[in-house]
């Protein structure tokens, strides 16, 4: 091949590769367009105590359609933690999933004990419910996730509801109720798990504190769905502790779903929970909201 025709021929092969990355450009850009618009909030306060702001990060995407909503409970044995750490969803990524998504802090133990965390946390479930209209939220499609010590309260959500912990934070004449709750390498017995004395209301004694916080001491037949997801490995809440849950579920004959892991360790939120979350809430989404 002469040196002209060399340089032609890699010319065509030039204009070519470029071609076909012009259209590849060009196809994402379409994708892009056509991806609804993500709202996203950070700091939203989703309700009051003492003159407190309780945050939250919210995203959702514009949409005329009802979107479904979850709420993110992050992990920390109820004593640190926050709404951005890896124990809680990507609002931003469950937005671009379709739903209203919401992950709250809630007040720590070291400024004010147990049961103000749970307490914050059902103000945020009420919050959406206050707010449905304005963020064109389903209700009867409201789910919980959370992790370790966020587990344990929307484990404790699904068992318990309001309980005898009274309202605070606002909203308080509105709805708590939600469709089902994810609950990743949480503590379901606070009487055997070795951090499960840090629950220490200041009105009730612990042992009987924790005996009232404990989901699995707390199921019934009309226990809200739950997903568990536990691993073998984990060293912060042992797997014994998710077992003795799943019993009390069969045994209660409470609809829910378990999925344990050998190796992964104290689970945060990982794309395989994602995953098992997605395909869980689409079951549940599926079953009419009477039928258990």
């Amino acid at each position: 091949m002469t040196r002209n025709r060399m340089c032609a021929a890699i010319g065509l092969v030039t204009l070519l590769i470029g071609g076909l990355a012009l259209t590849e450009s060009k196809a994402d850009d379409a994708k892009q367009a056509d991806a609804p618009k993500i709202i996203q909030q950070d700091d939203v306060v989703y309700g009051r105590v003492h003159g407190a702001g309780l945050l939250a990060d919210i995203a959702y995407p514009a949409s005329k359609e009802k979107l479904p909503a979850i709420i993110s409970v992050h992990g920390g044995r109820w004593v640190g933690g926050h709404k951005k750490d890896t124990s809680t969803i990507k609002v931003e990524q469950w937005a671009g999933f379709g739903f209203f998504s919401m992950s709250i802090d809630y007040r720590l133990k070291g400024s004010t004990p147990a049961p103000a965390c749970y307490q914050d946390f059902q103000c945020a479930i009420r919050f959406v419910h206050a707010h449905a209209e304005k963020y064109n939220i389903d209700t009867q499609r409201i789910f919980l996730i959370g992790q370790s010590a966020g587990g344990h309260m929307v484990s404790l959500a699904a068992t318990l509801g309001d309980g005898p912990f009274p309202r605070t934070g606002g909203w308080e004449k509105s709805s708590n109720d939600f469709r089902a709750a994810i609950s990743v390498a949480a503590a379901y017995d606070l009487t055997t798990l070795d951090w499960g004395n840090l629950w220490t209301p200041t009105e009730v004694a612990p042992d009987v504190a924790r005996v009232q916080a404990s989901p699995s001491k707390l199921i019934t037949k009309q226990s809200k769905p739950l997903l568990v997801i536990h691993s073998d490995n984990d060293r912060s809440v042992p797997i014994a502790n998710a077992l003795i849950m799943v019993a009390a579920l069969e045994k209660a004959g409470a609809r829910h779903v378990f999925h344990r892991y050998p190796e992964l360790g104290h689970m945060q939120i990982i794309p395989e929970v994602i995953d098992k979350s997605l395909a869980f809430i689409k079951e549940v989404s599926a079953t009419p909201v009477d039928d258990k």
